[in-house]
């Protein structure tokens, strides 16, 4: 990046803001609160034109959480959990999007973020220990302190079809949704049958006149059983509520989940099959969690549990063929992210509705009318939606130009996969942090995110009460850790290296290596990892200078 002069939003190096927070989703919002809060001046920068980070973004039909909405929430705020009404169990990206701008007028932080405004780099100055943040405006804006809230899953990953600009129809980002495009009546494709994918196609096949779902590998899915938040179950929640974050806080995943205490190594076949039937109908994540305690450690529980999946899809899908298409056979459940379906196979019941297997024919170029396949089939469509998914944990980041002390940037110090401390700093790339950075848990995000800012707005706090300049983790700490992120999938179903295709370990975007990009030693050790460094001082973190007054 080079940056040139030019005009600055009041923050010079001379005279640089405390710090700069990147993202308006329900981590950004927290962190420029927690930081407001602690006497900082802070600025928030978000690229939408209003607060909401992924929820802002991802309108596509049908978008929705994939947790439940009563521990999907800010947990530090009792009068909102309270007074705040979910309309369901799974709410729609219009109901969250709503709660956070509820959100941020209740902490009184919208005045602090500038919005529509990009950030296209950012140079670390050590001179005057102070960050040089590049905007879209063509202006500098000069910070102490870099925060990323960008989130794991905000780089859209596209990608290239050949012909693409021969194509006479409309395509589409499901991540970037416009709100003028209209499914009705259209012959649509979408590309991808991941989470997006699974929620788009249900509302899809209702509206298009024909709708052809391209799908490279077929997913476990678990039906989540959506239904309205009544008056008498909020009331059940409000009197629970510190039962329900006590479990968030003890839980791999920080989800209120409890274990049964049983081994499916020591089930009946019959047992097996009556708790993961119960499972089933209860629905969402709690099949993986409430089940049997060794589903994702044991092959031969996981081997029976991925069959009772498949038996389920050849139960609701009528098509014999169809259901074999949309069964996953090659990988165990647990080794790809378990997404929520709200009616997704049954969408396949439907005569306008059919599944094209782009692994045995692959795409090979967009024409005028649509998509040619590699066997030569030609689909005409009117829309293409790209359900693609992200460049994830490591891409929001990489994407920015950011250098730190040597002037690398962090994209050319992760060619080989990213490298962190905590999943939250960067050793050479001083007095900047991540929320939900690469190596990081892959949990419930709000009360995550709520740990990791804390944890940064201490180290912050840490580095102002002590007159310090700047503050990084120590090479030493930052590579133990990435080996111990990389030694965590052992011994649990989860595949190694190429063993699966997952955008867990970077398979989705071609050209980057594949390495475990998630800390799976579980959430709440994790939390209890930050509180211990920030507890006793950030001794694994190193002081490059001492302020001088």
């Amino acid at each position: 990046m080079t940056i040139e002069n030019s005009t600055t939003a009041g923050a010079t190096a001379a005279s640089p803001i405390d710090a700069i927070v990147v993202g308006a989703g329900f981590s950004g919002i927290n962190m420029v609160r927690l930081l407001r809060d602690r006497g900082f001046d802070v600025l928030g920068i978000e690229a939408g034109d209003g607060v909401g980070g992924t929820w802002y973004w991802n309108r596509y039909p049908g978008a929705r959480t994939d947790s439940e909405a009563f521990y999907y929430c800010y947990s530090f705020d009792q009068e909102l959990l309270k007074s705040w009404k979910w309309s369901e169990r799974y709410p729609a990206q219009p109901e969250v999007r709503a709660y956070l701008e509820h959100a941020a007028d209740r902490f009184d932080v919208r005045r602090l973020f500038r919005f529509g405004v990009r950030v296209l780099g950012s140079r670390w100055d050590e001179s005057t220990s102070t960050w040089a943040v590049q905007l879209d405006t063509s202006e500098i804006v000069y910070t102490r302190f870099l925060v990323s809230a960008m989130g794991i899953l905000s780089a859209p990953n596209a990608p290239e079809i050949p012909g693409v600009e021969t194509f006479e129809g409309r395509r589409v980002f499901a991540q970037q949704w416009p709100d003028d495009v209209d499914l009705t009546g259209k012959r649509v494709g979408i590309i991808g049958t991941g989470a997006t994918g699974i929620q788009l196609t249900p509302v899809a096949a209702k509206l298009a006149a024909e709708l052809f779902v391209l799908q490279r590998t077929p997913h476990y899915i678990i039906p989540n059983r959506n239904r309205p938040m009544t008056d008498e179950w909020r009331s059940q929640i409000h009197e629970q509520y510190d039962q329900i974050w006590e479990k968030v806080r003890s839980h791999p995943f920080a989800m209120p989940f409890t274990s049964r205490g049983l081994m499916g190594a020591d089930a009946t076949e019959e047992s097996l099959e009556t708790i993961f039937e119960e499972g089933w109908a209860n629905g969402g994540l709690a099949f993986l969690f409430e089940t049997f305690d060794d589903l994702l450690t044991n092959p031969e529980v996981n081997a029976v549990a991925s069959e009772f999946f498949r038996k389920k899809i050849r139960e609701v899908v009528h098509d014999p063929e169809t259901a074999e298409k949309l069964t996953p056979r090659d990988y165990p459940l647990g080794a790809k992210r378990l997404p929520g379906e709200h009616s997704y196979y049954e969408a396949f019941n439907r005569p306008n509705v059919h599944v094209v297997d782009i692994r045995s024919t692959p795409i090979v170029e967009f024409t005028p009318k649509g998509l040619r396949l590699q066997d030569g089939t030609e689909l005409e469509l009117d829309i293409v939606v790209f359900a693609t998914g992200f460049d994830a944990f490591s891409g929001a980041v990489s994407r920015v130009d950011i250098r730190g002390r040597s002037g690398v940037s962090i994209a050319e110090k992760w060619a080989d996969g990213p490298a962190t401390y905590l999943g939250i700093a960067v050793h050479d790339f001083p007095n900047f942090f991540m929320i939900g950075g690469p190596q990081s848990p892959f949990a419930n995000n709000p009360p995550l995110g709520e740990a990791e800012g804390e944890y940064i707005a201490r180290a912050v706090e840490f580095a102002r009460d002590k007159g310090l300049s700047a503050i990084e983790p120590d090479l030493q700490r930052e590579q133990e850790w990435d080996q111990l992120v990389q030694s965590m999938t052992e011994g649990t179903v989860f595949p190694q290296g190429e063993a699966v295709n997952s955008w867990i370990v970077g398979a989705n975007i071609p050209g980057k290596k594949r390495v475990v990009q998630v800390y799976f030693g579980g959430a709440a050790d994790y939390v209890n990892r930050l509180n211990e460094s920030a507890d006793t001082g950030f001794p694994d973190y190193v002081v490059s200078e001492i302020v001088r007054n």
